[in-house]
């Protein structure tokens, strides 16, 4: 049997998502959902392999498609070792360090480790591709100012290199020869400063950078200093504030922002004015990325789910428009990153990366 196609899988904390590509032609996507009730014996993540492992092959079963039908299995990739963008060979390395949660346990770090189980199956390629581990800093951008601290390059990279990919194939031009401002707006926001495919510089989405649905984005340090040391919260509660009711959901009691725009409609004069707030961060910190490149951005790409909200987009445009032009391509695939940094790679457009040659290893 001719095989032809490629399976997609991206693990998260309470589903599995699955999708099956023929090209670029999406034939099959699925979700398998997991209740607490389903997870609470796992210790950790790691330990839901085999139980994800027989769902993902049972799901298969009943799709009618057969293991000998795939050329390549390619997974969401985990918190790995800093290393650069592209497509990854899912090696025993690999593995081993996604097992040990090398930056921490994320559902995630399985997507590798699943792709690699079913892929050895049929001795096929597994792949994973843009990792928010993925680090292409110039040390320059690591100094905080703080010398215990250094700035750090965790990003949603899966999305903002994919949109980079799709921007560089409608100019018909090589990703390598252009530079780019790439504002991803989800539940947490990257912007980021991309020159000749590179990811030079970013905000890191959990602690810096605009403030999003759910997130504080930076903050004046004294004074959280200050609320740190009050005696009023525990860590667990200011990690709480910073990355869950944070941003518009701390000042409204929402993270849903056609909820807020709707306010706004109504004539809710506070929540237009913490939506432009958050418009106005968003474009200052593209702004800041354009000195990064020293004014020499191609073009401004605007990605994510709140893409889709013409109000905050218009309000964006109108702050940077000097800038560059601005392309908007709203929401974000997942999905479809995954199979075309695969594809990447098997029609021979890009070489697929060795983890043990991109990463400094420790032992």
């Amino acid at each position: 049997m001719h095989r032809k196609l490629i399976l997609a899988i991206n693990p998260g904390s309470t589903s599995t998502k699955l999708s099956i590509f023929e090209n670029t032609n999406r034939l099959i996507e699925g979700k398998i959902s997991h209740t607490v009730e389903d997870l609470k014996n796992f210790e950790h993540i790691i330990d839901q392999k085999d139980y994800r492992l027989d769902l993902i092959l049972d799901w298969l079963k009943n799709k009618d498609i057969k293991l000998d039908q795939l050329r390549a299995v390619v997974g969401r990739g985990g918190l790995l070792r800093p290393m650069s963008g592209g497509s990854y060979i899912v090696t025993p390395r690999m593995v081993k360090d996604l097992e040990i949660g090398i930056q921490g346990e994320h559902a995630s770090n399985l997507g590798g480790i699943l792709a690699k189980a079913i892929a050895d199956k049929q001795d096929i390629p597994a792949y994973i591709v843009d990792p928010v581990a993925v680090d292409e800093f110039e040390e320059i951008a690591r100094i905080s100012g703080f010398p215990e601290i250094k700035r750090k390059s965790l990003l949603h990279a899966l999305n903002i290199k994919a949109v980079a990919h799709r921007y560089s194939d409608e100019i018909n031009d090589e990703i390598s020869n252009i530079n780019l401002i790439v504002a991803h707006l989800g539940g947490g926001i990257s912007v980021a400063a991309m020159r000749k495919g590179k990811l030079i510089d970013v905000n890191n989405s959990n602690e810096m950078g605009p403030f999003s649905p759910e997130r504080t984005g930076e903050l004046p340090v004294g004074d959280l200093v200050r609320m740190c040391f009050s005696g009023k919260y525990s860590i667990k509660e200011m990690k709480k504030k910073i990355k869950g009711t944070g941003g518009l959901s701390g000042y409204l009691a929402t993270n849903d922002a056609k909820e807020v725009v709707k306010r706004i409609k109504q004539g809710d004069k506070k929540a237009e004015l913490v939506f432009n707030a958050m418009a106005y961060q968003i474009g200052k910190e593209i702004g800041k990325m354009a000195t990064v490149l020293k004014g020499e951005a191609n073009v401004i790409i605007i990605t994510g789910g709140l893409a889709y909200s013409d109000m905050l987009i218009d309000k964006i445009i109108d702050m940077v428009s000097f800038i560059a032009d601005v392309k908007v391509f709203p929401g974000e695939d997942e999905m479809e990153a995954l199979n075309m940094g695969a594809l990447r790679v098997l029609e021979n457009k890009e070489e697929a990366k060795i983890y043990e040659n991109e990463v400094v290893l420790d032992d």
